[in-house]
């Protein structure tokens, strides 16, 4: 029984298909193709698609809110700045012998302090500051005390009176001593402190603060405009994908029909071979062609599948939702004149252009950086002052009693000038910044000079584009009438297949140049628009930046 299900097992095995990797293979690609699906998408659709998900725009988008917090950080100068401090401190000192050799006590005491205030900077420059401080000492300090119990002594003391010009003789009673220490305790209290400091020549109409709150709003205005320069970009770079795709999907069409028309006529050749009225030769010269024919067709697609995921690539943030996504062009591509005048492009170009912009931007910062830079050569003449309140007391509600009946009152004023005795690095760096303006009017005047002759590029390439739809149409047109005549020739007899397929593939050519010409003319449109600045408005696309 083992020995018949054994045999049974192994005729099935023998019997069943072996795998084919071909098939395995094909099938695969079918299944793969099942998976896809279609979605058609207008230009306009995948304009916006690309300024919703394209990852270049939305990071460019981040530019400015980086900006905005650096420009409302750079206002933390101005802010005052509130400061309390309180401290506790003690202080013992050893004892000895005076000058008569008594022995006398250290001192000792205990010492709080506290302080409050607030200070700033106002954007004038002026520095403020206002404040309180209250302080309170007490301990005890060596002292000594006659000692009566003992006799007193008399001293003589001597000296020379230079004033009288006279020997003088002192006496001089002393009685004994016993050290001793006696208590002490004050207050001190200074209230209403105003201190100001207004530069007068050094940081007066500009300083450090000034200058970066200066710079930072004109970093967010090039902020901007490099958001801007990137959609602008990101919207060129889907017009060219698109119309590279009609271009793509219309070369497939073409090859397509190549391939039918070398297909067609491998068909009649044969026919004519197998009546005699035709050589064989004539067949397989056909036949090569319809291979050549295949083989360009399956380029072309494969071309069209890059072009594909070019397109796709600027549409998404997330490629995997578009993998199996075939996009169709809702649009053809069309040659649609439009007024092309250099002088008005160039006008555009030059107040409209986001690179031209943001260097003039970066020009008027330099001249800012200069103009802070020879501030910084002056030297420094400050007006000071100061007035406030104080009080002294053994406690602190009598110290604040003075203060708040204003019965001392204190005040100063004055002026302080520095004067830097060499100023080297100040002028070197004067000099630096006029260098590097310098510096930037050239490469802003070089920018200019780039932005005219890539406009005039622009339109030349836009005119001949338009130039070539008409040739390459008429091209073609002859194409098909020649390849038509030819044909009928052939049928007749006064032809041979060797021509036939000669204008076969002059046609293909001719049709596959005119599709290229009205790609081309369309993406030089776009790249117009791109030299000019002017994309966004010729796509009615408005930026909102939140």
């Amino acid at each position: 029984m083992r020995m018949l299900l054994f045999a049974g097992l192994l005729i099935f095995a023998l019997a069943a298909p072996a795998a084919d990797p071909v098939e395995d293979a094909i099938r695969a690609r079918q299944e793969e193709r099942l998976a896809l699906r279609e979605r058609v998408l207008s230009l306009e659709d995948c304009i916006k698609l690309a300024l919703e998900h394209n990852l270049e725009v939305q990071i460019t988008r981040l530019d400015p809110q980086l900006a905005q917090f650096e420009l409302s950080g750079s206002y933390a100068s101005y802010d005052p700045a509130l400061s309390l401090s309180a401290s506790h401190s003690y202080d013992r000192s050893p004892g000895g012998r005076d000058s008569q050799n008594r022995p006398f006590t250290g001192a000792e005491s205990e010492t709080d302090s506290f302080s409050a205030g607030i200070g700033g900077l106002m954007p004038w420059g002026l520095s403020y500051n206002l404040g309180a401080t209250a302080s309170e000492r007490d301990g005890t300090q060596p002292t000594t005390f006659p000692d009566f119990g003992n006799p007193l002594s008399v001293v003589t003391n001597q000296y020379y009176d230079f004033v009288a010009n006279a020997p003088v003789t002192e006496l001089i009673t002393n009685y004994a001593s016993v050290p001793g220490r006696f208590a002490f305790q004050n207050a001190n209290a200074n209230v209403g402190v105003f201190q100001l400091r207004q530069p007068l020549l050094r940081n007066f109409w500009t300083d450090a603060t000034r200058l970066q709150i200066d710079l930072n709003k004109r970093n967010l205005k090039i902020s901007i405009l490099g958001f801007r320069s990137q959609v602008i970009t990101t919207i060129t770079a889907v017009e060219q994908a698109y119309y590279d795709l009609i271009y793509a999907e219309e070369s497939v069409k073409v090859q397509e029909k190549a391939l039918e028309l070398a297909e067609r006529l491998v068909a009649e050749n044969r026919r004519r071979v197998e009546v005699g009225a035709l050589a064989p030769l004539d067949e397989k010269q056909a036949e090569s062609q319809a291979a050549a024919s295949r083989a360009d067709l399956l380029a072309t697609k494969a071309s069209r599948d890059t072009q594909q995921r070019v397109l796709k690539i600027l549409l998404s943030d997330d490629y995997d939702d578009w993998k199996t996504v075939i996009i169709r062009p809702m649009e053809t591509l069309q040659a649609v004149p439009q007024p092309l005048n250099l002088q008005e492009s160039w006008r555009r170009g030059m107040a409209s252009r986001p690179d031209l912009l943001q260097a003039r931007l970066g020009l008027e910062n330099q001249a800012k950086i200069l103009t802070y830079q020879r501030n910084q050569t002056f030297p420094q003449l400050d007006l000071v002052g100061d007035v406030g309140y104080t009080g002294s007391d053994d406690e602190f509600s009598s110290a604040f009693r003075q203060v708040r009946d204003r019965d001392n009152l204190y005040y100063s004023y004055g002026a302080q000038l520095t004067i830097p005795l060499g100023n080297v690095g100040a002028r070197n760096s004067l000099k630096s910044a006029k260098t590097t303006k310098e510096q930037l009017e050239l490469q802003l005047e070089q920018l200019e000079q780039n932005v005219l002759v890539s406009i005039e590029n622009s339109l030349a390439t836009a005119r001949t584009s338009l130039e070539r739809v008409e040739a390459t149409r008429q091209a073609r047109l002859y194409a098909e009438e020649a390849l038509k005549a030819e044909q009928m020739k052939l049928e007749k007899g006064k032809s041979t297949s060797f021509i036939v397929l000669q204008l076969q593939r002059d046609l293909t050519s001719a049709r596959s140049a005119e599709i290229r010409a009205l790609a081309d003319y369309n993406i030089s449109l776009a790249r117009l628009a791109l030299n000019e600045g002017s994309t966004l408005e010729r796509r009615g696309v408005e930026l909102n930046l939140k």
